[in-house]
């Protein structure tokens, strides 16, 4: 990105790859909620070095105002950011130094201040004289979407939601940019700004078009300001002076002191896209609005138009031809399932591509939420701690990458991707999208893709267990191409009918979900059960490592025999006490023999809504009827929903993961309490229940008195009260 403001875009070299973390500190009442403190950034200096070897020119690096000066710019801590900077001097990255992202400054000013856009010049100068080499700065980030949560919809301080408090939020961070521009420019004379803003479009019904007009005026109301052609001829200047009471003398400083973007920077998200209808019985209460004169309902088009497929490409050609500068796409991020990731991404990239080809001035694609992010399920206004995995997953406070990751090493080196799952469509693209009665508006439409090759399909065993066929309904709600297969259609311990399989269906992977699941009576069925549960994973393991495809399969607590008090990590020593932990012991050992790169998943005590046998439903069964219900109370285990168990292995297989992982949803209980929980959760009255020893139900495999298992993995699914709380739920539904 060297000079990048003077440089043309040549032919159809593709854009560069840049990347940024999700660093915002936004106030809520009179708290401060910092997601780099929340993805552990600020104690990970090897953060820089990770994302340097994704290839990434150029990183949106905070250094925060609230965070370094949250007194004055003089008294402020520069350790951390001056150790950051210098390190990726040093990488040979180029910082785009961010100040203020969605925050409204320290508690000493804020969004409605009228000393915000001083101060925080103040402290632009203080950055810039202490990094006299940093030539690209972001000071505020999306003032218009700040503006909107804060003074609009009441999300972020100052709590606002009237136009005027949306007026003041957006002038003092558009006033606040100019000045911060000229301090900086005072001491490094090439600073370039680089000004991001959420981009979307809006359509509307016939008698909503006026609104939908005016929305998409007020979207480039940042970058009008900053550009200074915000004057008595602009679309919004009436609605400013009667509406939001601005000043006319207010909204002309800025054509008196224009600050023009170097780079227009883009974030764009599935979300940006809205669709206007004032019949509120088609929608959710929750979606209902208006303007103070007419009510309707706001959702994204995605969700209702038909052949609306989202994407940014028809955006950048907007902004080029509104302000004719250089364009950088500053945040790509989708919070979905991986292969949804993975293809948001590589859509935002080809239409970047596309772009250029045209004559576009597209610099970059950012990889955004490198760490990924907290919270924006909530907007930010609570700590739920939800969190959505990006280019690195950091749960547990470690960094694993993601296949994000690995597709961004693809782009930066001008490699063709190949993962198999880009085939497919992503889910703005796919006929379930729609949430609401469709709407045909064949203006809205955007250029659909041609018939790319059939997608590679990802192979099932076990089309007649819970397991197996919770793969395949999920796949289908994750749009990924699957077969389901059952014993008559694959022997998975016959070598040649695996070699044929695989040579018939061409999968990228395979996932077995068979196998002998009858503990007790395991032990008079020996050989069935080795030959399902040891033979057939170590046949199918074989047969794949030969075809270069992927493959996971499952193993069980039961390897373990339970004499120790700590949940088991993936690296304890196996001890099965019974046939059948016998079988899946030495299917692990044979699967990792012969495929190295396999993924083995142990796991424990199912549940789910989809299965009326499984151990939740049949104590909600028989308590729910006063009926007596006996669970042990001296066995100890951890408890697993099928669902989060199935999207966690299908993210793992798209991640290219390897080894042993323990996946279940974490906390160890025994039998009676798990009964409790869910009757807890249920409302389900548990007097009928009978906590006993488990010597009195009847078992005639042995198992261990303790068989939680822990994770040392950068890894983990949802805790299990609310998992119990999601299964409840669904199956009352």
């Amino acid at each position: 990105m060297r000079g990048a403001a003077a440089r043309q875009p040549s032919g159809d070299a593709a854009p560069e790859l840049w990347g940024g973390v999700e660093c915002t500190i936004n106030r809520v009442r009179d708290r401060w909620f910092s997601q780099l403190e929340r993805s552990g950034h600020l104690q990970r200096e090897s953060d820089l070095d990770a994302f340097a070897a994704l290839g990434v020119r150029a990183l949106r690096q905070p250094v925060l105002w609230e965070q370094v000066a949250p007194d004055e710019a003089q008294d402020g801590d520069w350790a951390w950011a001056t150790r950051r900077l210098q390190r990726l001097r040093a990488l040979d990255i180029e910082p785009i130094v961010g100040l203020v992202h969605h925050g409204s400054g320290p508690a000493h000013t804020s969004l409605v201040s009228p000393c915000f856009p001083a101060k925080l010049a103040a402290y632009a100068g203080a950055v810039a004289t202490r990094y006299p080499w940093v030539t690209h700065y972001t000071p505020v980030n999306e003032p218009l979407t700040t503006a909107r949560f804060s003074g609009l919809y009441g999300h972020w301080y100052p709590h606002g939601r009237d136009p005027a408090i949306f007026w003041r939020a957006l002038h003092a961070q558009c006033r606040g940019t100019v000045l911060a521009m000229q301090a900086i420019r005072a001491v490094q004379p090439d600073a370039r700004l680089v000004q991001t803003d959420d981009l979307g479009r809006t359509w509307s019904t016939p008698r909503l078009a006026h609104q939908a007009a005016f929305n998409n005026q007020l979207r480039w109301l940042g970058w009008d300001l900053l550009c200074g052609t915000v004057d008595p001829g602009h679309a919004l200047w009436s609605w400013l002076l009667d509406v939001c009471a601005a000043r006319p003398d207010e909204i002309l400083w800025f054509a008196a002191h224009p600050c023009p973007p170097d780079i227009v920077g883009i974030n764009h998200y599935v979300t940006s896209n809205r669709f206007l209808d004032e019949r509120l019985e088609r929608y959710p209460p929750d979606t209902h609005g208006g303007n103070g004169r007419e009510r309707y309902a706001d959702v994204e088009a995605v969700r209702v138009l038909e052949g609306h497929a989202g994407g940014i490409g028809a955006l950048l050609g907007e902004a080029w031809a509104r302000y004719g500068r250089p364009i950088a796409v500053t945040e790509v991020h989708l919070h979905a399932p991986r292969e949804d990731q993975l293809r948001w991404l590589w859509d935002s990239w080809q239409a970047a591509c596309a772009a250029r080809r045209e004559g576009i001035d597209v610099r970059a694609v950012t990889v955004w939420a490198l760490l990924g992010s907290r919270d924006w399920d909530g907007l930010l206004t609570q700590h739920s701690d939800y969190y959505e995995p990006g280019a690195f997953d950091v749960r547990n406070g470690r960094r694993r990458p993601t296949a994000i990751a690995r597709l961004a090493r693809d782009l930066a080196a001008g490699d063709a991707p190949g993962h198999p799952v880009l085939s497919g469509p992503g889910w703005w693209a796919r006929p379930e999208r729609l949430l609401h009665p469709r709407v045909d508006m064949a203006e809205a439409r955007n250029a659909a893709a041609g018939p790319g090759a059939p997608a590679r399909p990802l192979l099932i065993t076990g089309a007649s267990g819970t397991l197996g066929r919770a793969f395949a309904r999920i796949c289908i709600a994750r749009g990924l191409a699957h077969r389901l297969l059952d014993r008559a259609a694959l022997d998975i311990a016959d070598p040649a009918a695996v070699h044929d399989a695989l040579a018939r269906w061409q999968p990228w992977a395979v996932v077995n979900a068979a196998g002998y699941v009858r503990v007790d009576e395991a032990e008079r069925d020996h050989a069935r059960c080795f030959r399902e549960n040891s033979d057939g994973p170590a046949t199918l393991a074989a047969g794949c490592a030969r075809a270069g495809v992927a493959f996971a399969t499952f193993s069980s607590d039961l390897v373990f025999d339970g004499a120790g008090d700590a949940p088991y990590l993936e690296d304890a020593a196996v001890a099965p006490l019974s046939v059948y932990g016998e079988s899946k012991a030495r299917a692990e050992s044979r699967v990792l023999a012969h495929h190295p790169a396999a993924l083995v998943v142990r796991t424990s005590a199912f549940f789910g809504p989809w299965d009326p046998h499984n151990f939740v439903s049949c104590a909600l069964r028989a308590l729910g009827q006063g009926a007596p219900f006996a669970a042990a109370e001296d066995v100890t285990v951890s408890p697993t929903y099928v669902p989060d168990l199935v999207h966690a292995c299908l993210d793992l297989l798209v991640d290219g993961e390897s080894g042993v992982w323990h996946l279940t949803n974490g906390q160890p209980v025994t039998w009676a309490d798990f009964a409790r929980r869910a009757a807890a959760a249920a409302g389900t009255d548990a007097r009928s229940l009978r906590p006993c020893r488990a010597d009195g139900l009847g078992w005639v495999a042995r198992r261990p008195r303790y068989s939680a298992l822990g994770t040392s993995r950068v890894f983990a699914m949802p805790g299990l009260d609310d998992a119990i709380l999601r299964c409840v739920r669904s199956m009352a539904a």
